[in-house]
């Protein structure tokens, strides 16, 4: 019986170490990820406004409702009591959904959501790996 459980336990932190290599490798450059946790409550806005607007495909709403979700349980993969990484993987499952949800629901779907600045908005574009254009 112990073996099973050691070896369930052990099985569990090379998954949670596998994780966070994963992100270790796909975090943002530079200063894009300071610049997203700052964004933080206007990339809770749009995702809200996202997945409340029925023009989108249901399954890019579901995709917003799960990221909700993720963000506001107090477990994932890096607890948020963690100076900066807490809130590092935060900003990149963001950034990942953001992508994907703009692959399916188009660049003006973000745009005329977007609650924030225009400065925000380019952070937000080049974290979704967009081109960022100026808003007039």
């Amino acid at each position: 019986m112990w073996q099973i459980l050691i070896g369930m336990a052990g099985g569990v932190l090379l998954c949670w170490l596998l994780l966070l290599a994963a992100l270790a490798i796909a975090r943002p450059k530079g200063n894009l990820l300071t610049g997203t946790v700052r964004l933080l409550p206007d990339l809770l806005r749009l995702v809200s406004r996202l997945a409340r607007d029925r023009s989108l495909p249901r399954r890019t709403r579901w995709l917003l409702w799960i990221l909700a979700a993720y963000l506001a349980l107090p477990v994932d993969i890096v607890p948020d009591f963690i100076p900066v990484l807490g809130h590092a993987d935060d900003a990149i499952a963001v950034a990942l959904v953001l992508r994907a949800v703009i692959r399916q629901a188009g660049i003006d779907a973000l745009d005329r959501h977007w609650p924030g600045t225009p400065d925000g908005l380019g952070v937000v574009r080049r974290l979704a790996g967009l081109p960022v254009a100026s808003q007039e």
